[in-house]
C-alpha cells in the first residue's frame, strides 16, 4: 500500500525556552547537568524567572524529528496534545507551516507544555519540562487513517510515562503491525529507561523494528557500563538499533551486522538540544528512500551536525540542500 507519510510520530507537544547558563547557575538551582527532569507549573514559573534571556521555539522530541523530516523533503504527521493558549497556537502553526499534519487536538483545562533548557558553554543542555497538556495523549488521539498511511510510526520514549500515552503506543503499534508498517521507538533519556526498564524491554521485544538510543541510554537499558556489552545485548531484540555516540558518530546494529559511521563534521558545538531527534529524522528519511543502513546513519549524522551548530532543536538550514551538497 502506498504511504501518504514517511513518518507518523506520537510525542510530547512542547515549546522550548532555550537560554545560556553557567555551571554556577545549575548548581544554584539544583539542576543536574545534562539531565531532563519533570517539573510542576510552580517550579516552571520560578525557574523561568531566573533564566537568562533566550529564544522560544516549538520543540518536543518527536515534533523536532518531524520538523527535520520536512526539512529533508519528507512527509510527516505529528500526533500530540496542546492547550487552548498562545503557546498552543505557536506549536500548531509551526508544525503545519512546514507541511506536516497535526493531529491529536487541543484541550482547554491544561496549559501547553514547555521545556526550560539551560545551555552551558560546552553545549550541554539541562532540561526542566512541564508537560501540561502534552501528557494527556490517549488512545482516542491515535487516528488509524494516519498510522496506517505512514511508512514508519515513530514513538517518543518520553511518552512512555503516562499510562494513557502508553496505551496510545500499544494501539498505534497494533495498527502499524496490521498495516505492515515499521515501528520505531526512541529511548529519549536515561531517566526514562531507569523508570520503565522492564516495560521498555518487553515493548522492544514484542513491537519495535527500529530502536534509537544514545550511548548512555543503551547502557542503562542493559544495566552495564560497557558500550560493547550493551550493543551486543540489543542485537536481535529489535531488527535495527541505531545508537548515537556524540563525536564518535553512531553504530547501527542489524542482525549479525554492525556498521560504525563517523560523525559529520561541525565547526563548533553550540547546543546539543535536538541532536538525537534530528539523527532520527535523517535516518528515517533515508530509510524511506531505500538507502542502506550505513547511508541512513550518514543522513542522520548530517542532520544532527546541523542542529548542534546553533541554538534550538530544529534545523535552521535546509537539510535537503545540505544533503545534496554532501553528495547524499
Amino acid at each position: 500500500m502506498q504511504s501518504l507519510y514517511d513518518v507518523a510520530a506520537i510525542g510530547n507537544a512542547i515549546v522550548d525556552v532555550i537560554s545560556p547558563a553557567t555551571e554556577d547557575f545549575l548548581v544554584e538551582h539544583g539542576l543536574t547537568k545534562g539531565a531532563m527532569i519533570l517539573i510542576d507549573d510552580a517550579r516552571a514559573v520560578e525557574l523561568y524567572g531566573h533564566m537568562a534571556p533566550g529564544v522560544e521555539a516549538s520543540g518536543g522530541s518527536a515534533g523536532n524529528t518531524i520538523a527535520g523530516l520536512a526539512s529533508l523533503g519528507g512527509r510527516g504527521a505529528f500526533i500530540g496534545k496542546l492547550g487552548q493558549d498562545q503557546l498552543g497556537d505557536v506549536f500548531a502553526h509551526d508544525i503545519e507551516s512546514i507541511g506536516a499534519k497535526f493531529s491529536g487536538g487541543r484541550i482547554g483545562d491544561h496549559q501547553t507544555g514547555r521545556c526550560l533548557i539551560n545551555v552551558t558553554p560546552d553545549g550541554q543542555r539541562t532540561m526542566c519540562t512541564f508537560l501540561g497538556a502534552a501528557a494527556m495523549v490517549s488512545p482516542d488521539d491515535v487516528d488509524p487513517a494516519i498510522i496506517e498511511a505512514a511508512a514508519a510510526v515513530y514513538l517518543e520514549g518520553y511518552q512512555f510515562d503516562p499510562p494513557e500515552a502508553r496505551r496510545a503506543f500499544a494501539k498505534a503499534a497494533g495498527l502499524a503491525r496490521g498495516a505492515g508498517r515499521l515501528i520505531a521507538l526512541s529511548l529519549s533519556d536515561s531517566f526514562v529507561v531507569h523508570r520503565h526498564r522492564p516495560a521498555l524491554l518487553g515493548f522492544i521485544d514484542s513491537e519495535v523494528d527500529i530502536l534509537f538510543a544514545n550511548e548512555d541510554e543503551i547502557c542503562a537499558l542493559f544495566e552495564t557500563d560497557s558500550f560493547d556489552a550493551a550493543a551486543e545485548a540489543i542485537r536481535g531484540r529489535a531488527k535495527i538499533a541505531a545508537i548515537t555516540r556524540g563525536p564518535k558518530g553512531s553504530v547501527v546494529i542489524a542482525g549479525d551486522d554492525a556498521h560504525a559511521v563517523p560523525a559529520a563534521p561541525v565547526d563548533k558545538v553550540v547546543d546539543t538540544t535536538g541532536a538525537g531527534d534530528q539523527y532520527a529524522a535523517g535516518f528515517l528519511h533515508a530509510l524511506a528512500q531505500g538507502h542502506s543502513l550505513p547511508a541512513c546513519a550518514r543522513w542522520g549524522g548530517l542532520a544532527a551536525a546541523e542542529v548542534i551548530s546553533h541554538y534550538g532543536p530544529r534545523p535552521q538550514t535546509s537539510l535537503k540542500a545540505l544533503a545534496a551538497a554532501a553528495g547524499l
